[in-house]
């Protein structure tokens, strides 16, 4: 295993205007799944190789959450949307140009309804973001609609926690609610094997792109910024 420390100047950050973001990244090759749970376990998210976690100085907005799957009760809301005519296919982590179409398609939406800056992506960057580093722990999770791919989501499954990585779909689609059905399908998978928590990434309190994560509460919250020699303090909400 190799492990490089990267330091990175800050930069505007991408959630909340006139605030700069900063960000303490590792660059870890063939990452052990001990390792990635001990991050995880201390707010750290993962990008192909690249590791990182929130440092700004000015701000702690970003707030590390894990779902307690073993515990967590489908509401009526919930069963409705997985019981949506979606099929899920589980395979390793792929590209291909179906996959660059619809995650072009999805930002350019989210450029006009939510204003997010999006420049494209090539198959280069695209492989080193979502496929590059999965190894024994990584997954892609796919979403049809008769034999049309209309949602993309990469997980990574540990032996005691799930990480939602990342998730883009065809808005054409967006009434049958994708984006829930692949949290809410990721947290099936956790129950059924005894995997304890699910981390959905960072919460925004009642932030346009990133508050949706309160539709799947309880869920604890982890309460400092600790390093890795150092217990992280996770409270329920």
């Amino acid at each position: 295993m190799e492990v490089y420390e990267l330091v990175q100047a800050p930069r505007p950050c991408s959630y909340l205007p006139n605030l700069e973001a900063s960000f303490r990244y590792f660059y870890i090759k063939d990452c052990t799944a001990y390792l990635y749970c001990a991050l995880l376990e201390r707010g750290w998210r993962r990008f192909g190789n690249y590791f990182f976690v929130p440092t700004c100085r000015t701000c702690d907005a970003c707030i590390s959450i894990r779902q307690d799957c073993a515990n967590f009760v489908f509401s009526k809301s919930h069963k409705r949307t997985l019981k949506s005519p979606l099929t899920l296919q589980v395979s390793r982590p792929k590209v291909s140009d179906e996959h660059l179409n619809l995650y072009d398609k999805y930002h350019q939406k989210m450029h006009e309804k939510k204003g997010w800056d999006y420049q494209g992506i090539t198959l280069d960057a695209y492989y080193d973001t979502f496929v590059r580093g999965f190894l024994e722990f990584g997954y892609e999770f796919d979403y049809y609609i008769n034999n049309q791919l209309v949602g993309v989501a990469y997980v990574d499954i540990l032996p005691t926690a799930i990480s939602a990585v990342y998730c883009y779909y065809d808005h054409d689609f967006e009434h049958f609610s994708i984006g829930t059905y692949s949290i809410l399908k990721q947290i099936e998978v956790a129950k059924r094997y005894n995997i304890k928590y699910l981390y959905p990434g960072y919460w925004i309190q009642n932030h346009h792109s990133m508050g949706y994560k309160e539709r799947f509460k309880p869920f604890e919250i982890l309460c400092n910024r600790p390093d890795l020699n150092e217990n992280p303090l996770w409270v329920k909400e």
